[in-house]
């Protein structure tokens, strides 16, 4: 086949004959652009092969064959189109007339002229379809009856044979739809006549869309016939040519198989690692892979170690078989146990850290020994100092010793406590739970996070790490589809791989892998890198929680911005001031954590002076006794600078 250009290969084809192979003869490259315009491509180099899989009418454009002026019409155009035959040319009616006459053609004749003619009657327009019906004689001389056609009605006009052309002679066929009139080899190149458009002969250029695979092009290719460029079938001769399609692995997980499928990897995605497993090493270029298909359970948990150490991360499978145990959780602010209340399930802690309560910044709240038993009971706002509204937690303090807490349970109302939550005094959870859970038990019965010790490993995975931890926090469930692999060149080393994060660029090979014996080893625990774990926990269901609240401002800090002229009695009446303004809740909180929120619809006004509460400590010494006048200290500094 002698090499043509794009736009008439693809106007001849015959969809039937798909798919064909075609080289590129004379390619085509525009420069100071990018590769691809608009999804299609647009630069092709000589030598390339094409396979062409399906071509597609995008638009065609009639054009005017007298002014050159062109209208797009769409695919779907309901207009009918009547070819006109026989494009000889005439130079006058009388030339017309006797071509007919040797042709043995009778009348009635249709012709156009593709220049206005003037008429006493009327002008007729140029390229409008004329119809000869007969000859008659007027005043001597010889006329072309000859009837003109328009929409609104017919008009007889008399031509005399000697009118000037040129003239074209056509026979209109019969009506057909656009598809049709392009699709008729044997109309090609003719003029058409239509109604509904606004010129009585024109010229229809269509314009297609070409897909087509091209070696080492992951997707369809995309090129339209009106690209310069020149093509030559090589179907015949390019039998035994394979055309490498390149498949990410999402696409694989999209499509949902056939599994298993035998692949090879192309390209490793750029970056530092995800994960800091064994089997990562083994991702490169040229490397066979086997997809055995979706991983299931598709939900996985985040885990962190506890201990001295820095901590490790790891994301562990739903089918992990290890045996767990809770541990008691660690809170280090009342905010934190907010938190993890629970409605339904209660929560006692011991304190681990002394908590001065009751001072200048925070009025009325309780002190906190080591030891100090509570049950977290509720949320509230109280009114504080200085008309402030402070958020608070609503606790029961419990008695030291076992036996005597079940006399005072029924005294709830008189041994409840305050605590602000931004109190920094640490906490422990007490609990007294031996038994041991599967981590899809675990994940069902209690809420993430949780601390756990893993007691018995899991057998299926020798390599288990999780065992030799003294306690792990279980932070976060998610859920994400991964898809099962294997090494070609060692079938023991199975791995889960998101293609979400890890999206490997493969191509398939061939033969198929058959099916395994027995169920594949897969590894259930996968640990992490610090950054990947980090961007996993900014998830957006994280970004919609609110930070922790704010302590406030010391009063020594507060006296750096106020004028240190202020004498020490002042300062003392304002303690004692503050000191008589009693915590009161409020029966509202606005600024509180929503689980906390469910735990408790209403709250109960609780007095600072109730009988049975702890005594709390007096910081309302006069400034002279103290031995620690950390204001005079600070004034004589900045008096000094």
């Amino acid at each position: 086949m002698e090499p043509v250009s794009l736009q008439d290969f693809v106007c001849a084809l015959d969809p039937a004959s798909l798919p064909r192979v075609l080289r590129v003869c004379s390619g085509v490259y525009f420069q100071g652009s990018i590769y691809e315009i608009s999804g299609n491509e647009c630069c092709l180099s000589t030598g390339d092969l094409i396979k062409v899989t399906q071509v597609c009418l995008q638009r065609v454009v009639c054009e005017n064959p007298g002014t050159g002026q062109t209208i797009e019409i769409a695919p779907t155009f309901r207009g009918h189109f009547r070819p006109l035959t026989g494009p000889q040319s005439y130079g006058t009616l009388n030339e017309l007339l006797s071509a007919a006459t040797q042709h043995s053609k009778k009348l009635p004749i249709c012709f156009m002229s593709t220049h206005r003619i003037t008429t006493e009657a009327r002008v007729v327009p140029e390229d409008q379809p004329l119809l000869l019906e007969a000859v008659e004689i007027h005043h001597g001389a010889n006329y072309a009856r000859c009837v003109l056609d328009t929409e609104a009605q017919q008009f007889v006009l008399h031509l005399p044979l000697s009118q000037k052309g040129p003239f074209w002679e056509w026979e209109p066929g019969a009506p057909r739809p656009l598809l049709q009139a392009l699709q008729d080899s044997a109309l090609k190149d003719l003029l058409f006549t239509c109604p509904t458009l606004p010129w009585h002969s024109l010229i229809l250029r269509p314009q297609y869309e070409v897909q087509a695979i091209m070696h080492m092009r992951r997707t369809i290719v995309k090129i339209p016939s009106t690209l310069e460029v020149d093509v030559e079938d090589v179907t015949a001769s390019s039998q035994h040519i394979h055309f490498i399609q390149p498949l990410l692995l999402s696409e694989a997980l999209a499509r949902g198989g056939p599994f298993p499928l035998t692949t090879e990897i192309l390209e490793v995605p750029e970056g530092p690692p995800i994960f800091l497993s064994p089997w990562v090493a083994s991702l490169q270029k040229g490397q066979r892979l086997c997809i055995h298909g979706l991983a299931s359970p598709p939900w996985r948990v985040l885990v962190s170690t506890k201990g001295r150490k820095a901590p490790r991360h790891f994301m562990v499978s739903g089918a992990y078989q290890g045996k767990l145990r809770r541990r008691p959780r660690e809170f280090s602010t009342a905010y934190d146990l907010l938190g993890a209340l629970r409605p339904g399930q209660p929560l006692r802690v011991v304190a681990t850290k002394d908590y001065e309560g009751d001072g200048v910044e925070s009025p009325g709240f309780t002190s906190l020994a080591v030891g100090d038993r509570l049950e977290v009971l509720r949320c509230g706002q109280a009114h504080g100092a200085e008309g402030r509204d402070i958020d608070v937690l609503v606790c029961q303090r419990l008695s030291d010793q076992a036996g005597e807490e079940e006399e005072d349970y029924e005294q709830i109302d008189e041994d409840q406590i305050l605590l602000p939550l931004y109190c920094s005094s640490s906490f422990v959870e007490e609990m007294n739970d031996g038994r041991r859970y599967s981590l899809e038990d675990l994940t069902t019965q209690f809420s993430l996070p949780c601390e756990v010790k893993v007691v018995v490993k899991d057998s299926s995975h020798p390599a288990d790490t999780l065992p030799s931890f003294p306690g792990l926090r279980l932070e976060e469930k998610i859920t994400e589809p991964f898809l099962v692999v294997s090494l070609d060149s060692n079938p023991a080393m199975c791995f889960e791989i998101p293609p979400r994060w890890l999206d490997l660029t493969v191509v398939e090979a061939k033969g198929r892998p058959g099916r395994p014996a027995r169920p594949l080893p897969i590894a259930t625990v996968q640990e992490l890198a610090d950054a990947f774990y980090y961007s996993l926990r900014r998830l957006p269901a994280f970004e919609s929680q609110l930070p922790p609240p704010r302590p406030p401002k010391s009063e020594g800090l507060r006296g750096q911005k106020k004028q240190t002229s202020k004498g020490k009695g002042s300062q003392s009446s304002q303690v004692l001031e503050l000191q008589q303004c009693p915590l009161l809740l409020k029966p509202r909180m606005k600024t509180l954590p929503q689980s906390a929120k469910n735990s408790s619809d209403t709250y109960s006004k609780v007095s600072a002076h109730k009988k049975g509460l702890r005594a709390t400590k007096s910081n309302t010494k006069a400034p002279d006794d103290d031995e620690h006048d950390y204001e005079e200290v600070l004034g004589q500094f900045q008096n000094t600078l």
